[in-house]
C-alpha cells in the first residue's frame, strides 16, 4: 500500500474499533502503535526507535513519563503523549510534552487521542515548545492537503529541518485561514473600515459603517461565489450531471464556526462511478423520499450523498478515489462506518441501512 492508502486503511480500522475504545491503553494498542509502525514506518518492538514510556534525566516531576519517543541514531527525534479517543484534546493535556521539549534534542512533539494527532514545534522560541500545532491530521476527516506534511514524518523520509521549515509556514497559514474565516462570517469593525476607506470618501459615521458592514459582507460573499463560478465553469464546463454550482460553493464558504474549509474546487473531480452511485442512492431512497431531495456533495475525500442538501442530515458518502471502494453508512451517533465494496452494484447490499438513515430523518 502507498502512504495514502495506509492512513486510509487506519481511519477505516478507528470506525470498525472506536467503539470499544475505552481506556488510554487500549486507544494505544488500536491505533496509535498502529500508525507508528504501519504510517510512519518505525518498529514499535525495537527500542532503538521506539521507547515507550520515555524518562529524561532531569529535574521534572518525580515518575513522570512521556508515553513514546522516537529514536534516530540514539537521539531522541519525537515525543508523544498520547490520551484514551474519547478524550478531547487540550493544551493542558501536553504539560510532559512542554517540560520534556526543552531536555531533550526533540524538535517536534505529538499530543494524539488515536483519531486526531497535534503536531508541535518550537517556532516561538527556540527549544520551547509552542502552545499551538502547526499541522493536525484528523483521521476521522481525512483532508488530502496535509498528506504530504504527514509523510515528511516517517521514518524514510525524516528530515527535521525540512519538517520544521514547513512547519512555520504551515502554523500561519492555517491561522490566517481561520482569522479569514471570521472575517467572512463576521467582519470585524477595522476590517469593514479598511474596505470602506478604499470606496467612501465621506466621514464613517455610525451609519455609514452599520451600512458598510453589510455591503461589504456580502460584498466578500459574491466576490468568493464569482471566483469559484469561473473556476468551475473552466474545470468541469456546464454539464447538468455535475452537482450543483451551489452545493460545490458551499463547500468553500465559511462554516458556522468561521473557519474557511481546505478544499480547493479545482482539485475536486466527479467521476463516473460516482454519479452511478449517486444514482443507485437515488433509486434506493425514492422508495422513502421524493428523489429532488437526495442531492449531492463533491469533495476531494468522497462524495457525500445528503437529505435537502444539509450536511446535518448525511444519507452515506462513497469513498471512490482509491482502488478498494467503499461506502460510508452513518451510523445512530452520526458516525460513519466505511464498507469495502468489489463494484457499485454492491451498494444495493446496503439498501435496508440506507432507508433506515432516510427513516431517522423523517
Amino acid at each position: 500500500m502507498d502512504f495514502i492508502e495506509r492512513l486510509q486503511s487506519l481511519a477505516k480500522k478507528l470506525n470498525q474499533v472506536s467503539g470499544t475504545l475505552s481506556t488510554e491503553e487500549a486507544t494505544k494498542n488500536a491505533l496509535i502503535m498502529p500508525f507508528l509502525h504501519s504510517v510512519l514506518g518505525y518498529d514499535v518492538f525495537d527500542p532503538n526507535e521506539v521507547v515507550p514510556e520515555f524518562t529524561a534525566d532531569t529535574g521534572t516531576k518525580k515518575g513522570e513519563k512521556v508515553d513514546y519517543a522516537l529514536m534516530k541514531d540514539g537521539e531522541v527525534q519525537i515525543l508523544i503523549e498520547c490520551k484514551k479517543y474519547s478524550e478531547k484534546l487540550a493544551t493542558k493535556h501536553a504539560s510532559q510534552l512542554f517540560r520534556y521539549f526543552s531536555v531533550t534534542n526533540a524538535r517536534i512533539a505529538i499530543l494524539t487521542n488515536g483519531a486526531q494527532y497535534e503536531f508541535y514545534t518550537d517556532l516561538d522560541a527556540p527549544n520551547k515548545m509552542d502552545e499551538k500545532p502547526f499541522l493536525t491530521l484528523d483521521l476521522e476527516d481525512l483532508d488530502d492537503h496535509i498528506v504530504p506534511e504527514i509523510k515528511k514524518l516517517t521514518k524514510s523520509s525524516f528530515d527535521v529541518d525540512s519538517v520544521v521549515d514547513a512547519a512555520g509556514e504551515l502554523k500561519y497559514l492555517n491561522q490566517i485561514k481561520k482569522v479569514l474565516g471570521e472575517q467572512f462570517s463576521q467582519p470585524e469593525e477595522d476590517f469593514v473600515k479598511f474596505f470602506t476607506s478604499k470606496v467612501y470618501e465621506g466621514v464613517q459615521t455610525p451609519k455609514v459603517k452599520s451600512q458598510f458592514l453589510d455591503i461589504t459582507t456580502k460584498a466578500l460573499k459574491q466576490f468568493l461565489n464569482d471566483s469559484i463560478n469561473t473556476r468551475l465553469k473552466s474545470a468541469i464546463g456546464d454539464s447538468d450531471t455535475k452537482p450543483s454550482l451551489n452545493s460545490q460553493i458551499e463547500n468553500v464558504l465559511p462554516n458556522p464556526q468561521g473557519e474557511i474549509e481546505e478544499k480547493e474546487i479545482s482539485k475536486v473531480v466527479t467521476t463516473d462511478d460516482e454519479l452511478d452511485g449517486f444514482n443507485i442512492v437515488k433509486a434506493i431512497l425514492r422508495q422513502k423520499l421524493d428523489v429532488q431531495r437526495i442531492q449531492s456533495r463533491d469533495t476531494q475525500s468522497y462524495f457525500g450523498i445528503l437529505l435537502d442538501d444539509n450536511n446535518r442530515k448525511p444519507l452515506c458518502r462513497l469513498h471512490f478515489n482509491a482502488k478498494q471502494k467503499y461506502i460510508g453508512i452513518i451510523d445512530e451517533s452520526k458516525k460513519e462506518v466505511r464498507h469495502p465494496i468489489d463494484s457499485i452494484d454492491n451498494i444495493f447490499d446496503f439498501s435496508e441501512q440506507l432507508l433506515a438513515i432516510a427513516d431517522g430523518y423523517e
